[in-house]
């Protein structure tokens, strides 16, 4: 188990957990508000976890004198100031964030998934789209770009090349949706019940990646579980915001 320093907290601390951003100039309005949320709601809490899908893409750590990426890094840099623990875990838009950019955000990288301990509650960390067993076609192009000899022949093409081939592949992976049902593009209930069996049956279960944010019990072995499923911040932001007396969600426009 990873120990994040919250097992023992202040009551008055409190945790929040976000994903499925998708940060990028074509949205500012999004930008706009996770700007304001670094500068508002995250700065009372103690840890911020992002749990993966960041932005919309990222094409290499290269890219972090970009603008745009330049005011997201130096948003993350004040609220890490202020004493804020921030953990990012990677999505499946943004796995190609390493050191570089961590390191200029004051941003600590963690693995998917991770198990913490949760004001007292065992919560699993992941972003989930590992879960989502059923899409098979997905499955099999997310296991060819987590290999590290396809990131390393990718990062080694121009900047701008590399841009134009994810962008070409986001293009593809939006007309391969629309033939895809819903129910293909969940979680696979058999894979979450495999997760929770081989991480001992987590008190929680917290991640994104689906876009449909709900609570949900679950029950494996006589255990009873929570799966939190975080939103996404295409219309407007969400948060899961947990203390020692439990978690609730947040609409970010209703805070």
């Amino acid at each position: 188990m990873v120990n994040l320093n919250i097992d023992n907290p202040n009551l008055s601390e409190v945790t929040i957990f976000i994903s499925d951003l998708h940060l990028c100039a074509s949205r500012p309005k999004i930008t706009e508000s996770f700007l304001g949320f670094l500068e508002t709601q995250a700065k009372s809490t103690h840890a911020l976890y992002i749990l993966g899908d960041l932005f919309e893409y990222w094409a290499g750590d290269d890219d972090i004198e970009d603008a745009f990426n330049k005011q997201i890094i130096q948003g993350f840099k004040s609220l890490a100031a202020s004493g804020v623990l921030i953990y990012l875990m990677h999505g499946n838009r943004d796995f190609l964030i390493t050191d570089k950019f961590c390191k200029a955000s004051g941003i600590h990288l963690i693995s998917d998934p991770t198990l913490i301990n949760l004001y007292g509650n065992t919560a699993l960390l992941s972003h989930g789209d590992e879960l989502c067993t059923d899409d098979v076609a997905y499955q099999q192009f997310r296991l060819q770009v987590r290999n590290k000899q396809w990131q390393s022949e990718f990062l080694s093409q121009p900047l701008q090349a590399r841009k134009n081939q994810i962008e070409a592949i986001r293009l593809r992976s939006e007309q391969e949706k629309s033939s895809k049902s819903a129910q293909i593009m969940d979680v696979n209930q058999d894979a979450v019940i495999s997760l929770l069996k081989e991480y001992h049956y987590p008190d929680l279960l917290i991640h994104g990646h689906t876009h449909r944010p709900n609570r949900h019990t679950v029950t494996v072995d006589g255990k009873l579980m929570t799966r939190w499923v975080l939103g996404d911040w295409y219309e407007q932001g969400s948060y899961l915001i947990c203390d020692a007396s439990g978690c609730k969600s947040v609409n970010l426009n209703s805070h």
